[in-house]
């Protein structure tokens, strides 16, 4: 193979490539309102708006495309705090560690979240503005990269590079009063979780190739509907849109029941099915904490199709009010 030859069909690999995962560049999440502040600085977490427990520690695991060699793999390790203790503008903080392979590439990120809620009650009501910055180590392993038609790898060393990233976060919820909507929560947020769009470039004796990452902009808004058995419905949308892909939305319902179980099924626009089943123990055990365990499943009908393999997802969280 000549030189010219041998750049020319890498340079076709990596712009095939770059269509196929271009609207994946970011994690994707089947259980997406326990990560909601991994995807928006702003928001608010879960716990906070369906028990009132202000400070949540996170731990998640999802394997897409089961039995597909090389498929994305996520873990998440998370924490959230908001001062309810303070009228004006009160502090919203966190942070999390996010691991992401998808085949020779992958990500790993440590990021720190700060930001505001403005508000008279943040029990009640909030606009809450934040970013999340840190630092994120992209890697190739070039050498289990290879050439379709004869095999030749593109690269022989596995390199990686560090850089900064920056996340930007605008969220409101608002308790709802009056008739059966009483005390029920409204929220909406938008955000874009990486500010920094980057032309990654990796070099090593074989020449040079690259990635690109863009940012991506997120919608999500939803309802906690209290019900009068003391369980409650969340439905609940998220839209995804990245520059050159179609916008994509996931609609859910969860229905979380009066003891410790919940349940939860949706769609999305990309052909995939949900499904997510969970428990959280609190007050109905007797606990002064919370702690929820959430399982979810996805199955594709696009026409990528059922062969890319079903998607399952671990999320396990625990909440304390201080």
């Amino acid at each position: 193979m000549t030189g010219r030859t041998y750049y020319l069909l890498v340079a076709t690999l990596l712009c095939i490539a770059s269509q196929s995962i271009q609207a994946q560049q970011l994690s994707l999440f089947t259980q997406y309102r326990d990560n909601a502040v991994v995807l928006n600085p702003a928001a608010m977490e879960s716990d906070f708006l369906a028990y009132n427990q202000n400070l949540t520690f996170g731990v998640s695991h999802r394997q897409q495309w089961v039995g597909l060699s090389g498929a994305p793999s996520t873990q998440i390790l998370r924490g959230s705090y908001i001062n309810v203790n303070r009228s004006g503008v009160t502090l919203l903080a966190g942070g999390q560690i996010i691991n992401d392979a998808t085949g020779p590439t992958g990500f790993t990120g440590l990021y720190g979240r700060i930001g505001g809620v403005v508000t008279s009650d943040p029990t009640y009501n909030g606009l809450s503005f934040a970013l999340s910055a840190g630092v994120v180590q992209y890697r190739v392993k070039a050498s289990e990269i290879t050439l379709r038609d004869d095999g030749d790898v593109i690269g022989s060393q596995n390199q990686s590079q560090l850089f900064p990233d920056v996340g930007l976060g605008v969220y409101y919820y608002q308790m709802l009063d009056g008739g059966s909507w009483d005390e029920d929560y409204f929220y909406a947020g938008i955000s874009v979780p990486q500010v920094i769009g980057l032309d990654l470039t990796f070099q090593d004796e074989n020449g040079e190739y690259y990635t690109r990452r863009i940012q991506h902009f997120y919608g999500m808004l939803g309802l906690y509907k209290f019900l009068r058995n003391d369980g409650f419905l969340e439905p609940s949308i998220w839209i995804k849109y990245a520059p050159n892909a179609p916008i994509n939305a996931d609609i859910n319902l969860r229905y979380q029941m009066p003891n410790s179980l919940w349940l939860g099924t949706g769609i999305s626009t990309g052909k995939n099915f949900h499904m997510e089943a969970g428990f959280a123990l609190g007050e109905n055990v007797g606990f002064d904490n919370t702690i929820r365990i959430g399982y979810g499943f996805d199955y594709s009908f696009s026409s990528f199709g059922p062969s890319a393999g079903s998607t399952h997802e671990i999320n396990l969280a625990i909440s304390l009010e201080r």
